[in-house]
């Protein structure tokens, strides 16, 4: 899913293909300088509100990313936040291809997201690996394979992933797997996303989106994400993960209707006054 759509069924150098070993995954996240795991997915329309207000604990939230190579679309700028790049798309107007290195340099991002859901957009991994390696490769940054969802047919998920990565020859750099998951259950997401540990082993997992789906309840989200931000912090393979979706209740509907209607609007960071909710607090404790 991007902040544009309905739910899906719903970046150190370049030249590493590979990230570092996997520790045990019930290893202690040690503190580390820069950048933490987790994030922010900032749609489009989200100008009014204020990204700052999820970084009064240092060391909490500390990504933010928009699904484009624009700068963050807010009145506040970043918030103080790290920056990342999505070019999402092959190429589109509103994150023109021939544009991704120009932005890059001007907005100094050191982390560029590809491809948003290329597995159920009919974009094939072969086509995908060639843009790849034109585009996205002569960058000097770390970078992401392209963002798949969760879906479990063939030559979808992390099947295109692993097709992607054949058709590549060994010719594409990369650092990051990025995955999103949407579906009913802590366990099915603490499933999927070991699965994907298991399939990609030697590198390190991006999660861009993720959240229960189905319309469930504020309650229903925060129980959900009390478990996914114990499990994510304490798996050594997860580099980064972002929530969906940090926006209001509001905004979301009005600019996303299918999407609200998909996920419900419970998991919203924001509430419509511009404070954070119940769910984003649980992200900067």
């Amino acid at each position: 899913m991007k902040c544009f759509t309905a739910l899906s069924v719903l970046v150190t150098l370049a030249c590493s293909a590979y990230a570092t070993p996997v520790e045990s995954r019930n290893a202690t996240v040690e503190a580390r300088n820069g950048p933490g795991k987790r994030g922010l997915a900032w749609p489009w329309y989200n100008g009014s509100l204020n990204p700052a207000k999820m970084n009064i604990n240092p060391g909490t939230v500390n990504l933010i990313y928009d699904w484009e190579t624009y700068a963050v679309p807010s009145t506040n700028g970043n918030g103080g936040l790290n920056y990342i790049g999505m070019q999402r798309c092959t190429d589109c107007s509103s994150s023109p291809i021939g544009s991704l290195a120009a932005r890059q340099q001007q907005l100094g991002f050191s982390t560029v997201f590809t491809l948003n859901e290329p597995d159920i957009n009919g974009i094939s991994p072969s086509s995908a690996a060639s843009w790849y390696i034109q585009w996205v490769n002569p960058l000097a940054i770390k970078k992401a394979l392209p963002a798949v969802t969760s879906s479990t047919n063939a030559g979808q998920g992390l099947d295109w992933v692993a097709q992607f990565i054949s058709a590549c020859g060994g010719q594409c750099f990369y650092d990051y797997i990025n995955i999103h998951w949407y579906g009913n259950s802590f366990g099915d997401f603490q499933n999927f996303v070991n699965s994907a540990h298991s399939r990609f082993p030697n590198n390190q997992l991006v999660i861009t989106e993720f959240a229960l789906q189905g319309g469930a309840s504020q309650a229903a989200q925060i129980s959900f994400f009390k478990q996914a931000i114990s499990f994510l912090d304490g798996a050594s393979f997860v580099n980064m993960y972002f929530p969906f979706v940090a926006t209001s209740p509001a905004l979301f509907q009005a600019n996303d209707p299918a999407g609200a209607a998909s996920i419900g609007t419970g998991s919203c960071l924001y509430n419509n006054d511009g404070s954070v909710s119940a769910v984003g607090q649980l992200f900067y404790q």
